[in-house]
């Protein structure tokens, strides 16, 4: 395969649907790969309500597949396990917590249900709850992020 060819695949490659290709020829083997381009921030309008504003702005930020930004002094409460997340332990129970309450380490923020084992997830530090980043019972991803909390010294 010549050069000419080669640019000739290359551009081919360009217009098809097709990401990645792999050829072998006469002993040579070519990958080519596309670069998958990276999305553009967009400014996004919050619009006022009376939820917390920075719940809606991590869930729109998500939605529209940019990462959220948490103030840098926050501790983030990441899920550990993919599941089911539950604010109560039962639907007629009020909640573990609610934005502005003070938690202590080890103190229970939720429960995350995963293969009908109820998980509690505990405080990693004693501060200020900021912000509560998921609905009750809405499905949870490995990492994802649940609380903001604010650490007392």
């Amino acid at each position: 395969m010549d050069t000419r060819e080669l640019l000739e695949l290359v551009k081919a490659l360009a217009e098809m649907p097709v990401d990645e290709l792999e050829l072998e020829v006469e002993g040579v083997r070519l990958r080519i790969k596309k670069a998958i381009p990276k999305p553009v921030s967009e400014k996004v309008e919050v619009p006022s309500a009376s939820v917390s504003v920075p719940s809606v702005a991590h869930r729109v930020a998500q939605d529209v597949g940019l990462s959220p930004t948490f103030p840098p002094d926050a501790v983030v409460v990441r899920s550990p396990i993919v599941g089911t997340f539950y604010r109560s332990p039962s639907p007629d129970s009020p909640p573990y917590v609610e934005i502005g309450d003070i938690v202590e380490k080890g103190q229970t923020l939720c429960i995350i249900e995963a293969m009908k084992i109820m998980n509690e997830i505990e405080s990693e530090v004693k501060g200020e709850i900021l912000d509560i980043l998921v609905e009750n019972a809405d499905s949870v991803e490995y990492g994802q992020p649940l609380f903001l909390v604010k650490p007392f010294s």
